[in-house]
């Protein structure tokens, strides 16, 4: 009989499958985080599609090698999105124009087509670095306690 190893066997399937899902996961992800404002999507909708795209690379793989190969610090991340939220719902206050003013113009996006952007997707960017943030982080704390 042989001992039982505590190591992790590898599963091709899940981890071929994972990485294949993880892709389409966040092209759709990025989809929800343009559309946001004039369908349902967003900041916040997009970041839980990234982290469920993140988690699944974490149940497939683990932690340490997601980490090798996305090397973010999820705090920081939080920080920095939650920086750049207060800063672009501050802006307008500094040309004297109402509260969470934005002004917009359509660009041609390669693989979206043409897209109306609006400095309101500033915003959305913050809440989508912070969603994923404490997310990951909330996560990776659970992970480490088991």
């Amino acid at each position: 009989m042989k001992p039982k190893s505590n190591k992790r066997v590898n599963d091709v399937i899940l981890q071929t499958a994972a990485v294949i899902i993880f892709f389409i996961i966040i092209v759709f992800s990025i989809h929800l985080f343009f559309s946001g404002h004039y369908s349902p999507g967003g900041g916040f909708i997009g970041g839980l599609m990234t982290a469920a795209a993140l988690v699944l690379l974490l149940l497939a793989f683990d932690s340490k090698t997601l980490a090798n190969v996305l090397p973010f610090d999820y705090r920081r991340m939080t920080a920095l999105g939650a920086l750049i939220a207060v800063l672009t719902a501050m802006h307008s206050i500094f040309f004297d124009l109402p509260f969470f003013t934005h002004a917009y113009d359509k660009f041609n996006l390669p693989l979206l087509g043409e897209e109306t952007l609006h400095t309101a997707i500033a915003f959305d960017l913050g809440v989508y670095f912070v969603v994923i943030g404490v997310t990951m982080t909330i996560i990776q704390t659970i992970g480490e306690s088991e």
